[in-house]
């Protein structure tokens, strides 16, 4: 008989994340993914993709309630909900810690707080931990604490006020006015598990809050849309793999670009071009600590198959587990397969070292000089593009068909030569190497015009030879390809909006049907946003601004975006949340912020809204 799974709206999910590992949180209170020890290891609970039988960790109501707020604390990751029960509040307080260096505390370290309000509440707290791809029950001890293990990896619950959770059942509480009750979560792998006291755990959460907001404080007022801006920057840094300084795209796999089909991809990798994206949004903010923790983790990744950059890698540098499925999960949304690792790590993809050479060259533009090894690194990648370029490659979208000579990656292969050539101004590079340089990117420009561009429409196309579009293109304004009063560039921008629009605000990446996949893709949250980023940077931020505020109005209660929408509903589809849609979200913001330094001030949306 066959299983079918509920599955909570993506939207409703918060994150919770401590930069090494993150865990989702349904709106009841439902901890259904977290994988241990880090973002791409196995799941400790994972219903979210496999039912009841992957585990879960819930606390809240006893009884079915009204939700009266869901928030994160302003300017921090610490995510509260609360509840109207038993004629009384009950309000439901977690966070991971992310600072834990420099004290005795377990690398990964998750606290919830249940606290009443008003009247006694009961609540219920169910506790059901399953590791890995076949559900493994744990191996159980208790002494001051629970315990449990599974070979190298540990896990420990303590409580206060007396609670006793058992793994696999529920425990009922009676929370009183003034003695909130505390769950301490730690995790420990090929190390000693440290037991932290429930009573005082929450003092490390405060301390955590007063550096997230400490972060945020330095980011300019002047930005539009601030409050949704702060949330994204919070969302990348979430993601971003502090021991490495390795972006992860998302936190999770599997979860479907087309309900009921088989667009379930895992994400839970470092993508150089995406994290090159986050990285600019870091520096347009003055964040360059982000940004140079970036670059040193590519020196490292890099450095086995230099010059060649990986399309994808892991949180450390390595090879990308391939690609394969997981037997006996149903999925999200009966979205079957699931999958762990990833099948393009193996290809080809030409615009990531335009990418990365535009994050290295930003960095240079504000002052920062290259060390001598991260040059010689960029180097290595100019001169492949040089060598190279004239190849087909995958592009962008990692299309799982015959390569094409893409015009993106083409534009991205003359950004990667650009960005070297104003790097080597104020670095040392031969004058051979500059004339090699130099002549490829003439080569290059000259090729794509020539071939990619549709003359007839006053447009560039998706490949060489084609009539389709590619909203890829709409980063064009960026690169300097093209003057920003081009007619070849807005051209390109209308083109590309009025053939690819999936209903306003939304776009396709490019026509659909059009990736020999079965099933149908949802719109693709990151392209709106280039779009509007676009408009502002040729001269239309008032059609910016209105496109900006109408996709703030899809994110999820929580300001999350995953990677694609439903463009009939609105619904939030693949993986989530996706660090690239919050990057080109800051990166629209800041294009805004420049517009209107000419023009007048541009209005601050409020924060995300409540549920």
């Amino acid at each position: 008989m066959e299983t079918r799974m509920h599955s909570p709206a993506l939207e409703d999910y918060g994150l919770l994340g401590d930069t090494r590992t993150a865990a989702l949180v349904s709106a009841d209170g439902g901890i259904d993914w977290l994988c241990a020890p880090t973002f791409d290891g196995d799941p400790v609970f994972g219903a979210l993709l496999g039912g009841a039988e992957a585990g879960t960790f819930r606390a809240g109501p006893a009884f079915p309630a009204e939700r009266l707020v869901r928030r994160y604390r302003p300017h921090t990751a610490t995510l509260e909900t609360v509840w109207a029960a038993d004629g009384g509040t009950l309000t439901l307080t977690e966070a991971m810690v992310a600072e834990v260096s420099g004290r005795l505390l377990p690398t990964t370290l998750l606290i919830r707080r249940l606290e009443a309000d008003g009247a006694p509440v009961r609540a219920a707290v169910d506790f059901n931990p399953r590791f890995g791809e076949r559900h493994l029950r744990p191996r159980v001890r208790r002494g001051q604490h629970l315990v449990c293990e599974w070979g190298a990896l540990a896990m420990s619950l303590g409580c206060s006020g007396g609670l006793r959770v058992e793994p696999g059942t529920t425990a009922e509480l009676t929370v009183e006015p003034g003695r909130p009750v505390v769950m301490v979560l730690g995790l420990a792998y090929t190390e000693p598990l440290i037991w932290v006291d429930p009573e005082t755990a929450w003092d490390l959460v405060e301390a955590d809050e007063d550096r997230w907001r400490e972060w945020t404080s330095g980011i300019s007022r002047d930005v539009p849309f601030r409050e949704p801006v702060l949330r994204s920057l919070l969302t990348l840094k979430l993601l971003t793999y502090s021991p490495s300084g390795a972006p992860v795209a998302a936190p999770t796999t599997s979860l479907p670009e087309d309900p009921g089909g088989i667009r379930n991809w895992d994400y839970r990798y470092a993508w150089p071009r995406d994290a090159s994206i986050g990285i600019a949004a870091f520096l347009g903010l003055g964040k360059d600590a982000e940004a140079l923790n970036f670059l040193n983790w590519l020196l490292h990744a890099s450095r086995l198959e230099r010059p060649r950059l990986p399309a994808l890698l892991t949180l450390t540098g390595g090879h990308v587990p391939r690609e394969r499925t997981l037997e006996n999960w149903p999925g999200y949304a009966d979205s079957v397969p699931v999958r762990a690792g990833n099948g393009a790590a193996p290809q080809h993809q030409l615009d990531g070292y335009g990418w990365v050479l535009d994050a290295a060259w930003n960095l240079v533009r504000q002052g920062r000089r290259l060390n001598s090894e991260t040059w010689r690194a960029m180097r290595s990648f100019t001169d492949l593009v040089a060598r190279r370029w004239p190849e087909p490659d995958a592009g962008i979208w990692e299309i799982r068909a015959d390569a094409a000579h893409h015009v993106h990656s083409k534009i991205m292969g003359w950004l990667a030569l650009d960005r070297a050539l104003r790097i080597a101004e104020t670095h040392r590079i031969s004058a051979r190497r500059r004339r090699r340089w130099e002549t490829a990117r003439s080569a290059l420009s000259a090729d794509i015009r020539a071939q990619g561009f549709d003359a007839a429409r006053n447009t560039y196309t998706r490949s060489y030879g084609s009539a389709d579009l590619d909203s890829a293109l709409l980063i064009l304004p960026v690169t300097g390809f093209e003057d920003s009063g081009s007619p070849r560039l807005r051209g390109t921008v209308d083109a590309v909006w009025a053939e690819l629009s999936a209903g306003y605000p939304f776009l396709y990446r490019y026509p659909p049907g059009q990736d020999g996949l079965p099933g149908d893709e949802g719109a693709f949250l990151p392209c709106s946003f280039w779009l509007a980023q676009a408009l502002a940077l040729t001269g239309r931020a008032a059609e910016a601004a209105e496109l900006f505020e109408a996709l703030l109005g899809y994110a999820g209660p929580l300001g999350l975006f995953s990677e694609e929408a439903d463009p009939a509903t609105g619904t939030l589809l693949g993986n989530y949340p996706q660090a690239m849609t919050h990057a080109a979200l800051v990166q629209a913001a800041l294009a805004l912020r420049d517009a209107s330094r000419q023009l007048a001030p541009l209005p601050q949306a409020a924060g995300p809204k409540e549920a």
